[in-house]
């Protein structure tokens, strides 16, 4: 059975990051003027998203909201604390600054991320309703205030993108 699981888990991160890789040469697609190309990717992506909730729904890992907001606060603090720590430690013993900083920034976003989570948890009855506001930069979370600059990266307001 535990293979069985092991497999469930590799199709779904595999079918994950190929629906982000591919939603990502739909946009190189689109700027270079392949409209139709940009399209394939797209319908391609939507079908790898498709075999990807599929396999998570097997695995039965999606839960009750309550259960859903406390494993991804801890997730979030685990990369952050974890993870992106060692990382940042590999990409400065090999003096590649541009790993180290992406690396940096998406830790602080990770644990932007979990003040979020843990922010929902402990309101959750409440049911507020904000506007979010994301760094297309580094991808940090704003609650409710589009920021004229980002906290992580320094980019201006305009490059956030606002979710109602």
């Amino acid at each position: 059975m535990n293979e069985l699981k092991d497999a469930l888990h590799q199709a779904y991160t595999g079918e994950a990051k190929a629906a982000l890789r591919l939603k990502l040469f739909a946009d190189k697609a689109e700027r270079e003027g392949y409209p139709q190309i940009a399209k394939l990717f797209r319908v391609i992506s939507f079908s790898e998203e498709l075999h990807g909730t599929r396999a998570l729904r097997m695995l039965k890992e999606i839960k009750d909201t309550q259960t859903n907001l406390s494993s991804s606060f801890e997730s979030e603090t685990k990369v952050a604390g974890v993870a992106y720590n060692k990382f940042i430690k590999l990409a400065e013993e090999e003096g590649n600054k541009a790993a180290s900083m992406y690396f940096s920034q998406s830790r602080d976003v990770e644990e932007v991320h979990a003040k979020l989570y843990k922010e929902a948890m402990d309101h959750m009855l409440e049911e507020k309703e904000t506007t979010y506001y994301v760094c297309k930069v580094c991808g940090y979370v704003s609650d409710g205030i589009l920021l004229e600059e980002c906290p992580v990266c320094g980019v201006k307001k305009d490059q956030f993108v606002g979710f109602d």
